[in-house]
This record gives C-alpha cells, sequence and structure tokens, in this order.
C-alpha cells in the first residue's frame, strides 16, 4: 500500500488535510485493489465539483443543539413526508 507522506499537512478547523501531489496521489489509486475502485471513482469525481469539494472540506459543525433546535427536530419529525415520486415529478416538471 502507498504511504501517505508524512510531514505534509495542513491544520484545517475539521482536522488535518495532506498534502500532496498528482504524482503521489497517482501512487495512492495505483495501490488500490480493484474492489476500492467504484468508491474512489465516486469520491474523485466529487471533487472535481468545486461547491461539493468546498462543502467537503468544511469544517464539522460541532456546536450544541440549542433547545429551540431540538424542539424543531422533534416538530420536523412530526411531519408527514412527501413519497418520493411525488418529489421527484415536482423536479422533473420544473
Amino acid at each position: 500500500m502507498a504511504e501517505i507522506p508524512t510531514g505534509r499537512c495542513a491544520r484545517w478547523p475539521g482536522g488535518t488535510v495532506f498534502l500532496m501531489t498528482k504524482t503521489e496521489l497517482h501512487q495512492l489509486v495505483d495501490a488500490l485493489p480493484e474492489e476500492s475502485l467504484p468508491a474512489a471513482a465516486i469520491l474523485l469525481r466529487r471533487a472535481q465539483d468545486p461547491v461539493a469539494a468546498k462543502l467537503d472540506a468544511a469544517p464539522y459543525d460541532d456546536e450544541e443543539l440549542t433547545e429551540e433546535d431540538l424542539r424543531a427536530v422533534e416538530e420536523a419529525r412530526g411531519e408527514p413526508g412527501v413519497p418520493w415520486s411525488e418529489a421527484d415529478a415536482e423536479l422533473s416538471a420544473g
């Protein structure tokens, strides 16, 4: 298995980001077992979308839920859902 280079990382509010070159990334991909390729492809395709990449890199929100937040969650859980077929039809119409 290819090793992640040590000593080349950046601290991010949500954790640590390892810095690597495209060549190093290619080495990691080349070392993947065949059964890991579909998952890696999904992640790499997602990383190509600048909005998704920014959201993925955003720090985790570790703020505690307030009483108001908890009440809103409970209220939302009590509401009836929308069947996917209805949501899909509405989104497709529009």
